[in-house]
């Protein structure tokens, strides 16, 4: 297991790219420069010990230390000791709507992207609670089994987008009997369910029918709603450029609104609550308070306890390339002349 101490740090490493384009115009700077004061011919007699090669050479040994020094100050860390560790919490699924009416904007910046963000600040809250998440629209996909890995949690959450399903619709049922089978655990007396969604569902007749069987299970649901209830059009989009508006089979354009009474009436049969998403504060403060009140049940999980920091090794490497830079000269080395590994070719 790595672990990254200063991500930030990464950054630096756009200096790569600068200090290469530097050097190649400064190569071309010199070689205009010097056409117009002798030919080429000319010059390598003029200049005979120099090398062609070496600069390249001092360049890539230059940013190969910069390179390493970046990583140094990033400090990766090595996870050496596994242990088994006890952990209470709660076993709780996210069942995420990537329909195309979650690309309405009528909440900023967009249905979708509040939604991701309402998940990440519950996941921010948590302790020590397992948690798996499920994408669905036209029907229910898997993103993440249940885990107390909360940063693959959230990197599985960033990747979800409304192209990931091919079925578009909303079937709010099948999320509800995928999100059933998470639930590895039997003797877990709180298993929880939390549907984020515009509240549009192609599947009313058997969502209350799958809210039912899930309650038989012992698995509570909350709903929370993002979107309006004014409703807002659906842009299609390419590259962050909006090219056209979703229309339906009659050429209309499509109104995407918010229906909280399904909502309602899911929270309600699932023995949860309906939690407004409008405000990323308020609800998650309300489901934290709510987490909180449950039941805690006992179980293991393995987890790396202690880590080694890894940046002398780095520092190391980059003190060693910028020291053979310091001590590689732009001319030719005279037992390395005598070797030409550079292949460097003599004037007669």
């Amino acid at each position: 297991m790595i672990q990254l101490d200063e991500k930030i740090y990464f950054y630096l490493l756009f200096i790569i790219p600068v200090i290469i384009v530097l050097f190649m115009l400064l190569l071309i700077w010199k070689k205009r420069t010097q056409k117009k004061f002798a030919d080429s011919v000319l010059l390598k007699r003029l200049t005979p010990t120099r090398s062609y090669y070496k600069g390249s050479l001092k360049l890539i040994f230059f940013l190969l230390g910069l390179s390493a020094l970046i990583m140094g100050l990033v400090n990766p860390k090595i996870g050496t000791k596994l242990e088994t560790v006890k952990r209470e919490g709660v076993d709780i699924v996210f069942a995420v709507d990537v329909s195309k009416s979650m690309l309405a904007e009528d909440i900023a910046p967009n249905r979708l992207e509040k939604a991701k963000r309402l998940v990440s600040e519950i996941i921010n809250q948590l302790a020590s609670d397992r948690i798996g998440i499920i994408a669905y629209a036209g029907q229910a996909f898997p993103q993440l089994p249940i885990t107390t890995d909360y940063g693959a949690a959230k990197m599985f959450l960033q990747n979800m987008n409304t192209d990931m399903l091919t079925s578009q619709g909303t079937a709010i049922n099948e999320a509800i009997e995928l999100a059933a089978t998470f639930y590895d655990d039997e003797e877990q007396t709180n298993r929880v369910l939390f549907i984020i969604s515009d509240g549009e569902d192609h599947s009313e007749d058997s969502t209350m029918g799958a809210v039912e069987k899930a309650v038989e299970e012992g698995i509570t649901i909350y709903t929370i709603g993002v979107g309006s209830e004014k409703g807002s059009v659906i842009p299609i989009k390419r590259n962050g450029i909006m090219e056209s508006l979703k229309k339906d089979a009659q050429g209309l354009v499509v109104i995407t609104k918010l229906n909280e009474e399904v909502l309602r009436d899911i929270s309600k049969e699932g023995n949860g609550d309906y939690i407004d998403g409008s405000n990323t504060d308020a609800a998650v403060d309300f489901i934290k308070e709510e987490l909180l009140q449950m039941d805690k049940k006992e179980f293991e999980a393995k987890q790396f306890a202690e880590y080694k920091d890894q940046f002398q090794w780095f520092l190391g490497a980059g003190l060693l390339f910028l020291f053979l830079e310091i001590f590689i000269l732009d001319r030719k080395t005279k037992w390395l002349k005598k070797l030409n590994l550079f292949n460097d070719k003599h004037p007669e």
